[in-house]
């Protein structure tokens, strides 16, 4: 997968095998405090998050980079995965400073994903300064700063899962623990069991979950890109529910099964092959 390098003069694609994206800061270096405002208005501040143990992952990028748009859905995940920025984890999507509010928002919209996304930052609330300090050679470029403020990874990258920011974690001896957003277990969403089987599936294939009570779900299927290619809602019941899923129209290949129900989410990987 290229990536794609922004200068004064043009946009080109390029592909790049440096040791560190981020030419602001040295691998090991104190990076400096910022505070940045999302396009929901919410605001952040690196030291509030790492003065409370937690890493954070920024995800620089612009609207128009085709590898940005490939790699977000991943991160989006990431953040999901890891709890939603509530636990050991913070991830946050920060543009070059040239696409304001309502251009990252489409960005988000159409790329990144079935998965509850990053806090994004427009021009608007103060990307282009963060960008300008930490200086990234290329985009995307994700990074990792650690709870003691300093730089660990100056270019996670290829990005082909969130398996790819996971070996980079455990490289710089981070290790966070997968965690339901809103910081609650598995049994506190209202569930206790998920599964869809068989896996890989031809035409057809079953979802199966226990609920604690009654009430209406929807499953949604998504394509990597974040495409949703089908959705079916049911009426759930207390205990065990299997619910019958058609996928006689989709193509071979990886998909995302999206499970929500009484406000809670959650997903699963289901591959097609026939």
């Amino acid at each position: 997968m290229k990536r794609t390098i922004l200068s004064m003069a043009a946009i080109c694609a390029t592909t790049f095998a440096l040791n560190a994206q981020i030419q602001g800061y040295a691998v090991g270096a104190t990076v400096a405090d910022f505070t940045v405002t999302d396009v929901e208005g919410n605001s952040h501040t690196l030291s509030n998050y790492t003065n409370a143990g937690q890493w954070v992952v920024l995800d620089f990028f612009f609207t128009t980079c085709p590898p940005c748009q490939q790699t977000a859905p991943f991160f989006n995940e990431l953040h999901e995965k890891y709890g939603c920025n509530e636990a050991d984890l913070v991830c946050i999507t920060v543009n070059t400073g040239q696409d304001n509010n309502a251009a990252v928002i489409q960005y988000e919209a159409t790329y990144g994903g079935a998965f509850n996304h990053s806090p994004a930052i427009g021009s608007e609330g103060g990307a282009g300064a963060v960008n300008t300090a930490f200086n990234p050679a290329a985009y995307p470029t994700y990074c990792l700063i650690g709870a003691d403020m300093k730089l660990k990874n100056g270019d996670i990258w290829p990005i082909s899962s969130v398996a790819s920011f996971e070996s980079a974690f455990a490289a710089a001896g981070f290790n966070p623990t997968p965690t339901a957003c809103g910081g609650l277990g598995i049994e506190e969403l209202g569930f206790d069991g998920f599964n869809v089987y068989p896996n890989p599936a031809a035409n057809n294939a079953t979802v199966a979950v226990n609920l604690d009570a009654a009430t209406d779900v929807t499953v949604s299927v998504y394509n990597l890109v974040g495409a949703e290619v089908s959705t079916e809602s049911f009426n759930g019941i207390s205990g065990a529910n299997k619910f019958a899923l058609n996928t006689s129209n989709l193509e071979n290949g990886q998909y995302l099964v999206k499970l929500v129900f009484g406000g809670s989410s959650t997903q699963a990987t289901l591959s097609i092959m026939k």
